[in-house]
């Protein structure tokens, strides 16, 4: 495909719109409405989203991770090993933004906020409801970290196989478990025709949140 092509790539967005009058007052709340309808469409992994995150040096770095939760309706729960870039990248500049797309409704909602460990006991739980092979391969990953080959990782899943025979489920590695995002702003884009999308952003304003609409 040449330069060309792909410049002329495009789709024109007309299925819903996005007003003021029409959204919750309680911005994670108004994502979990939009989560359930995206649940109901069928999409594919409609939970999926890209975290970023910075490094001291302000290196920023994305992947996509799964959300797990929203506890006490005021945060954004994932789980990742502790010790894997994103971690690292937590552990210094404990912020970080979220990306959902959601194609299907031409959708998607950005999140950014501070970050906090999850507790203990709501990572020991979620840990050993993961199917055991999930939970071996988290012991077994040095996530992130250069490694020699596939025959290191296959290596590596035989010897905490071996090591919790018998044993299920097995304990939360140290090194893994979950961060909550604590929002502080969050922005409700729905596509609409002529690029003239409807943006609305939420920021906090002390235990509230104030609302106002972006140009697309």
């Amino acid at each position: 495909m040449t330069d060309q092509q792909l410049a002329d790539l495009r789709q024109t967005y007309s299925q819903r719109t996005l007003s003021e009058t029409d959204v919750q007052a309680d911005a994670v709340q108004q994502f979990r409405q939009w989560l359930d309808e995206a649940l109901s469409a069928h999409l594919d992994e409609p939970t999926a989203m890209t975290v970023s995150t910075v490094n001291a040096a302000g290196q920023p770095s994305a992947r996509v991770v799964l959300l797990k939760g929203l506890p006490d309706d005021a945060g954004f729960l994932f789980y990742t090993n502790y010790d894997s870039r994103k971690g690292h990248d937590l552990s210094e500049q404990p912020l970080a933004a979220l990306t959902f797309f959601w194609p299907g409704l031409e959708r998607q909602v950005r999140v950014e906020g501070r970050v906090e460990k999850a507790p203990a006991a709501l990572s020991d739980a979620y840990f050993q409801s993961r199917p055991r092979g999930s939970q071996i391969g988290a012991w077994a990953s040095p996530q992130s970290q250069a490694i020699r080959g596939r025959e290191e990782l296959e290596g590596q899943e035989k010897e905490v196989e071996q090591r919790f025979a018998g044993q299920d489920p097995l304990p939360r590695p140290p090194h893994w478990g979950g961060y909550i995002v604590r929002p502080e702003r969050v922005e409700f884009w729905q596509g609409r025709p002529s690029r003239l999308h409807d943006r609305i952003v939420y920021e906090r304003a002390g235990q509230g949140w104030t609302l106002s609409r972006l140009a697309p």
